[in-house]
């Protein structure tokens, strides 16, 4: 059974703290943790740094033996010093954490991909890999870029992280993941969504950060991609189901019973 890991965005209104608490309750060995808000209207957590809150993660994490799979999520646009996230990627590395998700807000590929390169380097020393995740919404849109660009950075800590949902709205299909290195997909999340494609910015925002289904429950190539994909590669389960009901800690088991059943039944 591969590493499955509660990511972020589907229990956000949890606390960091109670994030870590809730995986353990449900029977996960990971956590992704949200350092960053990654968007203005999401609770900003005191989470960078040798803070009270940080210290109590930690210790959290020492009494549950969860883990932390991923932390994120840094932004590179076009005035981004990367120097200024080096106390995120120190938290993050104080926590245990492997990779560190990058989203590229950039249209100048050469400047972004040289502050990739530069945000690889000054995560290397602490351990961490630094993935970026390609959205339809942002300056690097799909999978086959988002490889480009990590590819140019030239560094071994540079990945590709694929999102099913993102890498189906994108146009992406499962074959060409076999065009990357495997060190490059070092881990993958993992969500479904209805085979049809929203049909305006609206509607892909909406559905990619509140409308997300079980895996097995809509109609993306999730076999697909497991297949590509190297076959130890951890899934962070990003599956924010809002309009649902069910509290935070139900949707986390509900996440984690889908995806043991969609691996089992899919070989």
């Amino acid at each position: 059974m591969r590493t499955l890991s509660l990511a972020a965005l589907t229990v956000l209104e949890l606390s960091p703290v109670e994030m870590v608490r809730c995986a353990s309750a449900a029977g996960y060995s990971h956590v992704g943790l949200r350092l960053l808000p990654a968007t203005p209207d999401e609770p900003v957590r005191d989470m960078v740094g040798d803070t009270p809150m940080v210290r109590e993660v930690a210790a959290a994490l020492r009494e549950t033996g969860v883990q932390v799979l991923d932390v994120e999520i840094l932004r590179l646009k076009p005035d981004t010093d990367v120097r200024t996230y080096t106390a995120m990627l120190e938290t993050g590395a104080r926590l245990g954490a492997r990779h560190v998700l990058v989203a590229g807000n950039d249209p100048d590929e050469e400047h972004l991909t040289a502050n990739l390169a530069a945000l690889c380097a000054l995560a290397a020393p602490l351990g961490l890999d630094i993935y970026l995740e390609p959205m339809p919404w942002t300056d690097v849109r799909d999978f086959t870029q988002a490889a480009q660009l990590v590819e140019r950075t030239g560094q071994p800590n540079a990945g590709v992280l694929i999102d099913p949902i993102h890498f189906d709205r994108a146009g992406n299909k499962a074959a060409q993941i076999a065009a990357v290195p495997a060190a490059r997909l070092a881990y993958l999340q993992f969500c479904d969504a209805p085979v049809e494609r929203p049909g305006d910015l609206h509607g892909l925002l909406n559905q990619a950060r509140a409308e997300r289904r079980l895996p097995g429950e809509g109609g993306l190539d999730l076999r697909g991609i497991l297949c590509a994909a190297p076959a130890d590669a951890p899934l962070s389960l990003e599956i924010q189901m809002r309009s649902c009901g069910l509290p935070a800690c139900e949707r986390a088991l509900l996440a984690l019973q889908a995806t043991q059943r969609f691996i089992a039944g899919h070989p």
